[in-house]
């Protein structure tokens, strides 16, 4: 699996290349984290989001589809003792309905075959009032055009099922029902959009 793969060498690219984007995107998600929050992280790759929510919340459910990217998440974030890192499917969450006050899916969308389908999954297991926080690179420009470094990391692997900018992020929710759609741009090297919206109900 290519994120299993690259597991060991993600957080040169967190840290370093794509590092503007990333510590924006992490003020972006942490002002959202109340301290009473239970909150569930799809997605957590390496744990750079996850050390920032559980610094904030009560407790953290951190999950990935790829087991390294767990244990270097469990590594990066051993001081934390509010975090359970979990092996979870986005497609398939095991979890009850309304389980938590926040549901994170970070960089996650523009990788699968069905996103509304995981949009739904997502959208099950927030709390009735709860907020959907979904950060995901913009690998088109205004312009609709690929952007040359997202180009070159799908070439390398990392398989874009889905190209966005941010007028058709906001239209991909549009179209999941989601009428109260706030879009904030973490701006970078890779910029990321950062969509919030309350559960649909």
């Amino acid at each position: 699996m290519f994120w299993d793969n690259i597991a060991g060498v993600y957080d040169i690219f967190v840290k370093v290349i794509n590092r503007k984007t990333h510590n924006e995107l992490k003020r972006i998600v942490g002002k959202y984290i109340e301290s009473n929050d239970n909150v569930l992280e799809c997605a957590a790759g390496t744990g750079m989001l996850s050390a920032v929510i559980a610094e904030r919340c009560n407790t953290l459910v951190a999950t990935d589809f790829a087991p390294k990217m767990i244990k270097r998440a469990e590594k990066n974030c051993s001081s934390y003792t509010n975090i359970n890192f979990e092996y979870a499917n986005i497609m398939s969450l095991k979890y009850p309905d309304d389980s938590f006050d926040k549901v994170i899916a970070g960089n996650v969308i523009h990788l699968l075959d069905e996103p509304l389908k995981a949009l739904a999954e997502l959208n099950r297991v927030c709390k009735p009032g709860g907020l959907l926080i979904i950060p995901t690179y913009m690998n088109r420009d205004k312009h609709d055009k690929k952007s040359a470094l997202t180009d070159s990391v799908g070439k390398a692997g990392a398989d874009f099922k889905q190209y966005f900018n941010v007028v058709s992020y906001i239209e991909f929710f549009k179209t999941a029902g989601y009428d109260d759609v706030n879009v904030e741009l973490a701006d970078g090297r890779i910029p990321c959009a950062v969509a919030t919206m309350t559960k649909l109900i």
